[in-house]
C-alpha cells in the first residue's frame, strides 16, 4: 500500500499521478516485472487531496519511498504491506470529502496494469446493466453518442433512457421511453 500526501493544499497537478505511476512502472519493468495496481483519491479535512494505491509486487521486490527517490516531489509517502488490501481501498472510496470539493479534473480513483484479456473484462464491467445483458465482453463494447457500439458486430445498441429539460423550472428528468419518470 503507498500513499500519497501533498504538501500545500493547493499544489494538485493533473500529472502528478501518472508520471509517479509511469516512473514505478519502468523501476519494476527494469527489474522484470509488471506493475499492476489500483488507487483512489481521497480529500483530507484541510481539502488536500490524498491518494491511496494498492501495488501488487512481485514476492522479495520492494518499492523505495518514492519520496526519497525524488519521484513524489510534492510532499510526503509512505508505504507499508496490506493485510486486507480490498477493505483498505473500500474504506477510502467510500469516505465523502465533507470539508472541501476535489478540484476540477481530479479523477477519483483508476487502475492499471491489466493484461489485454483483463482490460477487456474490466471495461466490460465498467458498461452499464442494460448493455451487460444484451452483450457478451466478446462485443467489447464502446461508449458512442446516444448509446453502445459493438466491436464485433458494427451494431449499436441505443441508451433506453432520454434525459429531458423542463422549460417550468428549468431542471433535467430522466425518462425512460414508454414515459415513465424516473
Amino acid at each position: 500500500m503507498l500513499t500519497l500526501t501533498y504538501r500545500e493544499v493547493g499544489d494538485w497537478r493533473p500529472g502528478h499521478l501518472p508520471a509517479l505511476l509511469d516512473t514505478m512502472r519502468k523501476w519494476v519493468q527494469r527489474r522484470g516485472h509488471g506493475l499492476r495496481y489500483v488507487w483512489v483519491a481521497e480529500l483530507q479535512r484541510r481539502g488536500a487531496v490524498h491518494y491511496h494505491l494498492l501495488l501488487w509486487l512481485p514476492k522479495g521486490l520492494t518499492l523505495p519511498k518514492p519520496d526519497k527517490q525524488g519521484w513524489w516531489p510534492h510532499g510526503l509517502t509512505r508505504i507499508e504491506w496490506a493485510r486486507k488490501p480490498v477493505g483498505y481501498l473500500a474504506k477510502y472510496a467510500s469516505k465523502g470529502g465533507e470539508a472541501a470539493e476535489f478540484p476540477k479534473g481530479c479523477r477519483l480513483h483508476g487502475h492499471g496494469g491489466l493484461a489485454a484479456a483483463a482490460r477487456v473484462i474490466a471495461s466490460w464491467w465498467r458498461c452499464p446493466e442494460w448493455v451487460r445483458s444484451h452483450w457478451g465482453s466478446d462485443h467489447r463494447p464502446r461508449r458512442v453518442r446516444g448509446g453502445f457500439l459493438s466491436r464485433l458486430t458494427g451494431e449499436v445498441l441505443r441508451s433506453p433512457w432520454v434525459i429531458v429539460l423542463r422549460a417550468t423550472d428549468w431542471s433535467w428528468v430522466v425518462v425512460e421511453p414508454r414515459g415513465v419518470a424516473q
